[in-house]
């Protein structure tokens, strides 16, 4: 199963995706109206949020009169936390019971409005962030929806800012056309990324790298490690103590081939056996060909994702390997001529083996200049 966070900012149509995901075949979680379900009349919900609100928000029907919680909590922080906090164990409870009915293959879509808001991207192997510039946002709310424009310019500036959403998106889906082009964009990540991925997630494959190719630095690098990092670090749990991102993709001005390399540090060699599964479950299954070794590197995972290739690496913490990967790391961001030594070793390796699939040799050419340990 692949479980697949959807988000947008109010106006960006993001019910249009979810309607073509579910099309192509996907299982719809859509926290809105599980949230409706949850504070439905004769619910434990409405309840607590009658309790904490007062019966003014209960309508003629003893159904919640949205309009008149809305009135209390929209500008209010404090009333808003204490709303989410009623509203979100609940949404969260009936999520994961739809979660464990669904099919061992499974490509699920969980649309979740405010997940950049809630801090909840980290949760998912893949995040999808329907984007639209906020002036047609605003124009969509006010002839569609009946907004004024100053109440839809409110409602988009008391949500996540595009910034923020880019931040957090493994996938910006562009959702400023027509239907049709948003539909063909939806079919093409189904296609290309949305079912490769689970495939190879349940089969417990990493995707495959290809040949070594080396590119010029890409600087949304960092960005997109910090993401895979906090997927990681939440996986692991209690059991980590650090994800650095390592390797040339952490340096800049370095080429470097498009992967990206993540250092999971343990504390022990025995702290790193649990760790396994959990990364395989957040999109990160075992490499089939690597070995522990004795200067202290004791997993190597792949990720799943076609779209986004990664290495991760688990090591422990203070080990000579854990060390040399964060001092040669830093030493080519410092060392000018260390760094241009080093980039001609990478055009080399990338020349005797360009035709090469397996891109093992590749790095063990690179490596000896590296003098990684046990190499």
């Amino acid at each position: 199963m692949l479980r697949i966070g959807l988000t947008g900012g109010i106006g960006a149509g993001k019910s249009t995706v979810a309607r073509r995901l579910v099309e192509r075949g996907a299982v719809l979680v859509d926290s809105d109206r599980i949230a409706r379900e949850v504070l439905a009349a004769g619910t434990d919900g409405l309840a607590a949020v009658v309790e904490a609100f007062g019966a003014d928000v209960l309508g003629p029907d003893g159904e919640l009169d949205r309009p008149a919680l809305a009135s209390i909590v929209f500008g209010d922080p404090d009333a808003r936390r204490t709303l989410d906090g009623i509203v979100h164990p609940l949404v969260r409870v009936r999520s994961d019971e739809l979660l464990a009915g669904a099919d061992r293959d499974a490509l699920v879509v969980q649309d979740v409005p405010l997940l950049v808001e809630g801090g909840m991207a980290a949760a998912f192997p893949l995040v999808v962030v329907v984007g639209v510039e906020a002036e047609e946002r605003i124009r969509r709310l006010v002839s569609a929806r009946g907004m004024t424009e100053h109440d839809a310019r409110a409602r988009i500036a008391a949500q996540a800012t595009d910034a923020q959403r880019r931040a957090a998106a493994d996938v910006w889906l562009d959702n400023s056309g027509d239907e049709d082009s948003t539909r063909l964009r939806v079919d093409a990540l189904w296609d290309e990324r949305l079912v490769p991925f689970e495939e190879n997630l349940r089969l417990g494959r990493p995707a495959a790298d290809g040949p070594p190719r080396l590119v010029g630095h890409d600087p949304d690098w960092a960005g997109q490690a910090g993401r895979l990092a906090d997927r990681i670090g939440l996986a692991a749990g209690s059991l980590a103590r650090g994800v650095e991102h390592v390797g040339a993709t952490a340096v800049p001005g370095l080429a470097a081939r498009d992967v990206l390399d993540l250092q999971l540090a343990v504390g022990s060699r025995p702290d790193a056996e649990p760790v396994a599964d959990r990364l395989t479950a957040a999109g990160f299954p075992p490499d089939p060909d690597a070995e522990s070794d004795g200067a202290g590197t004791v997993l190597v995972h792949r990720s799943a994702d076609p779209g986004r290739p990664a290495v991760v690496v688990v090591r422990v913490h203070g080990s000579p390997a854990w060390e040399h990967a964060l001092g040669i790391r830093d030493r080519l961001r410092t060392d000018e001529r260390a760094r241009d030594g080093y980039a001609e070793r990478k055009r080399a390796a990338a020349a005797l083996y360009s035709d090469d699939p397996d891109a093992r040799r590749y790095t063990a050419h690179t490596a000896a200049w590296r003098g990684d340990p046990n190499e």
